[in-house]
C-alpha cells in the first residue's frame, strides 16, 4: 500500500486521462496516472494521430499526381507504404514523448501497469511482471477508453479481417479492400487506401454514408467517392464472412433485398467501439453502466458512486478526443471545488479527414426541423471560391449554415471541402456565442481565403443569396 494519499488517481492516459492529469497538476492537486500501454492511449498511438499522418501522405500523393496542372512536372511518382509508416511512427513518438513531458512538468506520478478499482479510494496496479501495489486516493477518474467493436461471428485476425489498429500496421497496400461501416473511420480509410491504389468497396447498413452528418453533406461525399471509383453499398446487411487463401468473401444483402458475394484481399471492420470497462472492478463497487457497458455519469462526470468519475470513450458521449479532454478538465475542476460548466454536447465540432474533408457543429437541417424550428439555410459552393480554384479543389464541396428563421440564431454549420476541419472553429465560436446569421455576415472575412465561403453562406442565410454566385 502506497503511503501517499492522492487527490485523484486517473486510470488511462489517453486524451481524456492525460489532459485531466495536467489540469489537476495546474490546480495543485496531487495526482497519479495509471497506464498499461503507451502514453497517449488510442488516439495518439493507434487512432486519430497515426490515421491523419497516413491521410496526409495520401493527400500529398494525389496532389503530386495532379502536379502537371500547376506546372509542377514530376518524372516518376511512386508511393512507398513503409516510408509513410515510418513518418507515422515518428509523429506518434513525438506526441507520446510530449505527453511524458507534460506529466513530468506538472509533477504527475506515473504508474505503469493495469489499473483496477480495489474499493472506494483504492486503485490496484499490476505491472507486466505481475507485481502489485495499491494506491490510496480521495477520488478515482476512470479514463480507460474503448476498443474496436466486432460483429457476432466475425472476429479480428488482423490479417484478412482487420480492425483500425491492424490497418495502421499493414506492410503492403491491398489490391482490394472491403470496408464495413461508412462512418468517420470507414470513409477515412476508404479515402486513404483509394489514394494508395486499392480498389475499395464500402458497406453501410444505414441508408447513406457518413450517416451522422447533414444529408446534403452525405450526398456530396457520395458523388465525390463515385468519381474516385470508390464503390458504395448503403442500406446493406452483412450476413457473414468467409476467409480463404488470400481473400475474404463477404455475404451481403443489398438495399433491394438481393444477396451477393463481395470478394477482396482484405476487410476492415469500422463499425464503432466497445468500452474498456469489464474486469476493472466497476461492477463490484456498484458503478452503474448501460446495456452496452458504457459508464453512466452526471453533467460533472460523476458516477453514481461517490468519489468515482468517468470520462471519454468509456462513457456514452461522443467518441472524440477533444470531448474526452474537455470532460477530463471538467471532472478535475469539480474535484478541486471549482464551479465547472457542464458540456453542451450539441455544440461539439466533428471532423472527418477523408478527401474531401467534412466538418460540422450544431444541428443538421433535418434535426433542426425535427426540433420544431422554422429553418432558413444559406449555402455557398467552393466552386465559386477563388482560393479553392487556386488550390485546384473547387470541383466539390460547400459551406452550409442552418439558422432559425424567427430569431436568425445560427443552429448549425456544416462543411465539406478543402481544409474545412481547420475552418469549423468559426462555426463553433458562432454557436458558443449565440451568433446570428447577420452577425456572421457582418464579420469581415479576408480574401482570398477558403473561409470567406463562410461569410458568403451567411449572406445567403440573411439575404437569400450570396454575393459571388
Amino acid at each position: 500500500m502506497s503511503d501517499t494519499i492522492y487527490d485523484v488517481v486517473i486510470i488511462g492516459s489517453g486524451p481524456g486521462g492525460y489532459v485531466a492529469a495536467v489540469r489537476a497538476g495546474q490546480l495543485g492537486l496531487k495526482a497519479a496516472v495509471v497506464e498499461a500501454g503507451a502514453l497517449g492511449g488510442v488516439c495518439l498511438n493507434i487512432g486519430c494521430i497515426p490515421t491523419k499522418a497516413l491521410l496526409h501522405s495520401a493527400d500529398l500523393l494525389e496532389e503530386a499526381q495532379d502536379g502537371k496542372r500547376f506546372g509542377v512536372l514530376i518524372n516518376e511518382i511512386r508511393f512507398d507504404l513503409a516510408l509513410a509508416m515510418k513518418h507515422k511512427q515518428a509523429v506518434v513518438k513525438q506526441s507520446t514523448d510530449g505527453v511524458a513531458y507534460l506529466l513530468k512538468k506538472n509533477k504527475i506520478d506515473l504508474f505503469e501497469g493495469w489499473g483496477t478499482l480495489a474499493g472506494r479510494g483504492a486503485v490496484r496496479v499490476r505491472n507486466q511482471a505481475g507485481a502489485e501495489q495499491t494506491l490510496q486516493t480521495k477520488n478515482i477518474l476512470v479514463a480507460t477508453g474503448a476498443q474496436p467493436r466486432t460483429l457476432p461471428g466475425i472476429a479480428f485476425d488482423e490479417d484478412r479481417i482487420l480492425s483500425s489498429t491492424g490497418m495502421l500496421e499493414i506492410s503492403e497496400v491491398p489490391r482490394s479492400l472491403l470496408i464495413v461501416g461508412a462512418g468517420a473511420i470507414g470513409v477515412e480509410f476508404a479515402s486513404m487506401f483509394r489514394a494508395f491504389g486499392s480498389e475499395v468497396t464500402l458497406i453501410e447498413a444505414l441508408p447513406r454514408i457518413v450517416p451522422l452528418e447533414d444529408e446534403e453533406v452525405s450526398a456530396e461525399l457520395a458523388k465525390v467517392f463515385q468519381r474516385r471509383r470508390i464503390k458504395m453499398l448503403t442500406g446493406a446487411r452483412l450476413n457473414g464472412v468467409d476467409r480463404s487463401e488470400g481473400q475474404v468473401i463477404a455475404n451481403v444483402t443489398d438495399s433491394s433485398g438481393k444477396e451477393q458475394q463481395l470478394q477482396a484481399e482484405r476487410m476492415l471492420l469500422g463499425i464503432g467501439i466497445a468500452p474498456r470497462t469489464k474486469g476493472i472492478g466497476l461492477e463490484e463497487l456498484g458503478v452503474e453502466m448501460d446495456g452496452r457497458g458504457f459508464i453512466k455519469v452526471d453533467p460533472y462526470m460523476r458516477t453514481n458512486v461517490e468519489g468515482i468519475y468517468a470520462i471519454g470513450d468509456c462513457i456514452p458521449t461522443p467518441w472524440l478526443a477533444h470531448v474526452a479532454s474537455t470532460e477530463g478538465i471538467l471532472a478535475v475542476e469539480h474535484i478541486a471545488g471549482h464551479a465547472g460548466h457542464p458540456i453542451d454536447y450539441e455544440r461539439i465540432p466533428a471532423c472527418t479527414y477523408c478527401n474531401p474533408e467534412i466538418a460540422s457543429v450544431g444541428l443538421s437541417e433535418a434535426k433542426a426541423r425535427e426540433r420544431g424550428y422554422e429553418v432558413k439555410v444559406g449555402k455557398f459552393p467552393f466552386s465559386a471560391n477563388g482560393k479553392a480554384r487556386i488550390l485546384g479543389q473547387s470541383r466539390a464541396g460547400f459551406i452550409k449554415i442552418v439558422a432559425d428563421k424567427q430569431y436568425d440564431e445560427v443552429l448549425g454549420v456544416h462543411m465539406i471541402g478543402p481544409h474545412v476541419t481547420e475552418m469549423i472553429g468559426e462555426g463553433g465560436m458562432a454557436l458558443s456565442h449565440e451568433a446570428t446569421g447577420e452577425s456572421m455576415m457582418h464579420t469581415i472575412h479576408a480574401h482570398p481565403t477558403l473561409y470567406e465561403a463562410i461569410g458568403e453562406a451567411a449572406h445567403a442565410v440573411v439575404n437569400g443569396a450570396a454575393i459571388h454566385i
